[in-house]
């Protein structure tokens, strides 16, 4: 029971949880936002459903209605989401300047190679 206790009350668990129910909803935006998105553009040029097209009698109309969706919602996540995300990431939390030397595993592997010479030569 103990061990049943302790895998419960994780903290990654509960963050995952959290994760997965925001995600759900975020999810629910981004269909609505595309939705709206395909709506406008069937004003501008006619209705964006492709499943009656099949052209030699292939039905390729589904797969292009997908397509174009998936296109859709690629460009609402990276350009709503992700830009802004990143913008503001690193506005508010830029990264910190390295320092100029070198990294501290390159460094520990100089240490190894020097100590190994050293044994060889004596």
């Amino acid at each position: 029971m103990t061990g049943f206790k302790n895998f419960i009350m994780k903290g990654n668990l509960v963050e995952l949880a959290v994760a997965f129910i925001m995600a759900t909803a975020f999810a629910a935006v981004v269909t609505a936002t595309v939705t709206l998105i395909m709506d406008l553009l069937g004003k501008a040029g006619g209705t964006p459903d492709f499943s009656s097209y099949a052209p030699g009698g292939v039905s390729v109309g589904a797969w292009l209605t997908a397509l174009v969706s998936f296109l859709i919602m690629a460009a609402v996540v990276y350009f709503l989401i992700v830009m802004p995300y990143t913008r503001a990431r690193d506005r508010f939390f830029p990264k910190a300047e390295e320092e100029p030397g070198t990294p501290a595993d390159i460094a520990l592997l100089e240490e190894i190679r020097d100590l190994l010479k050293a044994q060889r030569s004596v």
